[in-house]
């Protein structure tokens, strides 16, 4: 009789409706139900522990620049200006999303590229900082944040950066041969018999993703909408594709003068057209958006 009585005790605590009945489990889940937000977040965060550790070692290593701490960093400050606004209720779309992304990049680990677990583990954190965030806050900056915090600049320069040189090349070839005698061979200029190479930080990589996060940081400071920041990111595409081009011919332009050119010049060039990008970006994203017009219905 005694073990009958167990075994019921032990189906009614299985169901339920008897759990419910029990003090301890009810002030435990009340407990779950009301926990702060950021314990989640920094519950989430915690889970992707090997990705914070791979992307130490490689900045570590000095085999990436390190410009995606500067996102990191963009990142966290989002979740600490909107530390008192935060959702007690998630988003579950997103809640899900950020689940599904923290455990396919633990079970990837070892079976895909180290970059590519990354990038799992980066937009599981940003979907769930969009679960808990207003919804006046635009999703698509978050992720785009997210995506440059990778150390991927080492991997773009390896896969994209000749081909960019090369586009760059021949279009400063046509902006010289207004005055120039000027022919392209791959990435190199032969500029009124002066040969001129198209080097690595010509390729315009490090311009992108300075563009790319000055665009994500504007919007989320000037609190616009997603449907702003998408319409409007060809433009930032445009306006860093011509700023390369513009600070690759003047360097060319340079160097074929035949006179040599200080180190401190293509720096200071660099500089300041990087400079001018960004604030020409930071114009397009803050313009304010177009109210389309209401059509009269006719009923």
């Amino acid at each position: 009789m005694a073990i009958l009585k167990d075994l019921t005790g032990l189906h009614t605590l299985a169901r339920p409706q008897g759990l419910l009945k029990r003090p301890g489990f009810v002030r435990w889940g009340v407990r779950i139900d009301t926990a702060p937000e950021w314990i989640w977040l920094a519950l989430l965060a915690a889970a992707l522990w090997p990705t914070w550790l791979w992307m130490g070692q490689r900045m570590l290593d000095r085999s990436d620049d390190p410009l995606g701490l500067l996102a990191l960093s963009a990142l966290g400050l989002l979740a600490w200006q909107q530390r008192r606004r935060l959702r007690p209720a998630p988003r579950l779309v997103w809640l899900a999303l950020a689940l599904a992304g923290a455990v396919a990049a633990t079970l990837s680990q070892g079976l895909l590229p180290s970059l590519v677990v990354a990038l799992l583990a980066l937009t599981a954190l940003a979907a769930g900082l969009c679960a808990f965030v207003p919804a006046s806050v635009a999703s698509a900056p978050v992720l785009g944040l997210s995506v440059l915090s990778l150390p991927l600049l080492a991997s773009l320069q390896f896969y994209a950066g000749y081909p960019l040189r090369v586009a760059t090349a021949e279009a400063s070839r046509w902006l010289l041969a207004l005055g120039h005698e000027v022919k392209r061979s791959g990435a190199s200029l032969l500029v009124d018999g002066h040969l001129v190479i198209v080097d690595a930080p010509c390729s315009g990589v490090q311009m992108a993703w300075f563009g790319y996060f000055s665009a994500c940081a504007v919007t989320l400071y000037l609190a616009r909408g997603n449907r702003a920041f998408l319409t409007r990111l060809p433009a930032v595409s445009v306006l860093v594709l011509s700023g390369n081009i513009v600070r690759n011919t003047v360097l060319v332009a340079a160097e074929a003068s035949g006179n040599p050119v200080p180190g401190w010049v293509h720096e200071g060039v660099g500089l300041g057209v990087l400079a001018a990008v960004c604030a020409a970006v930071a114009w397009v994203m803050s313009r304010p958006e177009k109210s389309r017009p209401w059509k009269a219905r006719h009923v």
